[in-house]
């Protein structure tokens, strides 16, 4: 049943904008410490423009690098059903929406914020015919959109949720999307309503990682403490570097100048002069210079904490792999596999969801009610050729897994080329192939005369 303007209005003042405002807020925090723009180190009240400035290049994007790493390692390439379906159809939502480069900006923004969303709505797939109807997938930033669950762990889709759309906003619940806009007054108004048709809110969240009461942390919020504590050290070494890297050199006995012109001269020949002078009782000497060693060394232990908590490779953020064997590498990089692999399931299962539901609004009643589809991703683990060749010769000579079954498996071939490579060879049999054909043929025929003339 749609909601009445009224409805929709107190709906969206009371519950959804207010509710949204806190969250965004959040989420914004998060955003300035994901986007390279974090919080301003607090500097002392006699800090001068100089300090200001060494500041702002003592910070690095350390928690966009964690994310990245992570969302490098999540291509979605099929889908697959455990039951042995024929799923051309259900994928094809996927293609027709630009999803194989539009899903790195979901994957993205779930690991930063936690959470993200996609949402599909029916859209026409021939605009001249305008018949067809075909699913709109499109991905949402939880930072222009909210939504409200009954259950937050338990249900698949939301009771409502709002979008941002320039200055209006969009309520959408199981039956419409309605449009609100701000009155000169600031006051909110009903604009309009369409109705969608659906049967749900066609919201679909994907989770970095949920609980079981709701919470969806990200891969920025826990570390921001820790990558406040390594830009404060950064910027320590900095300011080490900046003002005390150096002798300083001292003239203890010196007349005092007759104005400031003899001033800055008598500094600038303690600063450049090769040799010093001086009368009866003027005394020269150096302070030493302070060693950042310690500091650089505690750079570094912040930096491999990061790396331990966030279950990065720590040659990732340092950029150091002197000295690193193959086992070394594969080791250090077992907990970011564990940890993709994670995401890979909840991921995979939101993208599923996205897809059956699709599959609904185009009217194919299979392939929606379809659960046993689970999503295949592409492998980036570090193998050559010649490793890939040989693991996957031996799954077929010593398991008797047939070779064809195993051609996706190849890094760097996609489903797709494996169909096509299987085509071609159902289509051009080898000599070999078209022998044992013919031979069972005769076979056959044989068997078939035995059988009559008994």
């Amino acid at each position: 049943m749609v909601m009445s303007p009224a409805s929709v209005v107190e709906l969206a003042q009371n519950v959804l904008i207010p509710g949204a405002q806190v969250e965004w807020q959040r989420l914004d925090l998060i955003d300035r410490w994901y986007r390279w723009s974090p919080e301003k180190l607090r500097l002392p009240a006699q800090a001068n423009q100089e300090h200001r400035q060494l500041r702002d290049i003592s910070e690095t994007p350390w928690l966009t690098l964690v994310v990245t790493t992570v969302a490098q390692q999540l291509v979605a390439e099929a889908a697959r059903s455990t039951s042995g379906r024929e799923l051309s159809a259900f994928w094809t939502p996927w293609q027709n929406n630009r999803m194989p480069s539009r899903q790195r900006a979901i994957h993205r923004a779930a690991l930063a914020y936690g959470y993200a969303y996609s949402t599909v709505m029916p859209g026409v797939l021939d605009a001249e015919a305008g018949t067809q109807q075909a699913a709109v997938i499109r991905g949402r930033s939880p930072r222009d959109m909210f939504a409200v669950y009954q259950d937050p762990v338990e249900d698949e889709y939301p009771m409502y949720y709002l979008q941002k759309r320039g200055s209006h906003f969009l309520v959408v619940d199981e039956e419409a999307v309605y449009t609100l806009g701000r009155e000169d007054g600031g006051r909110l108004a009903f604009i309009e309503y369409k109705v969608h048709g659906i049967g749900v809110a066609p919201a679909i969240r994907y989770s970095n990682q949920i609980d079981l009461e709701g919470r969806t942390p990200g891969e920025v919020e826990p570390f921001i403490p820790m990558a406040k504590r390594i830009n404060k050290t950064t910027f320590d070494r900095i300011t080490v570097q900046h003002y005390s890297s150096w002798k300083v050199r001292t003239a203890v006995g010196l007349e005092e100048p007759k104005d400031d012109e003899e001033a800055a001269k008598r500094k600038l020949l303690l600063q450049q002069g090769d040799i010093l002078t001086g009368g009866e009782g003027v005394q020269f000497g150096t302070l030493p210079e302070t060693s950042p060693s310690g500091l650089i060394q505690a750079e570094e232990r912040d930096v491999n904490t990061l790396a331990a908590v966030s279950q990065t490779p720590s040659h990732s953020l340092t950029g150091n792999m002197i000295n690193l064997s193959a086992d070394a590498i594969t080791e250090a990089r077992a907990m970011l596999d564990m940890k993709a692999g994670e995401r890979k399931v909840g991921f995979g299962d939101s993208h599923a969801q996205t897809l059956r539901l699709a599959a609904h609004v185009e009217g194919r009643p299979d392939d929606a009610a379809d659960f046993t589809v689970v999503i295949d991703w592409t492998d980036f683990q570090s193998r050559s050729m010649s490793q890939a060749a040989d693991a996957l010769g031996k799954l077929a000579s010593q398991l008797g897994i047939p070779a064809e079954k195993l051609w996706d498996r190849i890094p760097g071939v996609t489903p797709d080329v494996a169909s096509s490579w299987l085509k071609y060879k159902q289509e051009n049999p080898t000599a070999d192939a078209q022998l044992a054909s013919a031979l069972m043929g005769q076979a056959s025929g044989a068997n078939a005369g035995g059988t009559a003339a008994h």
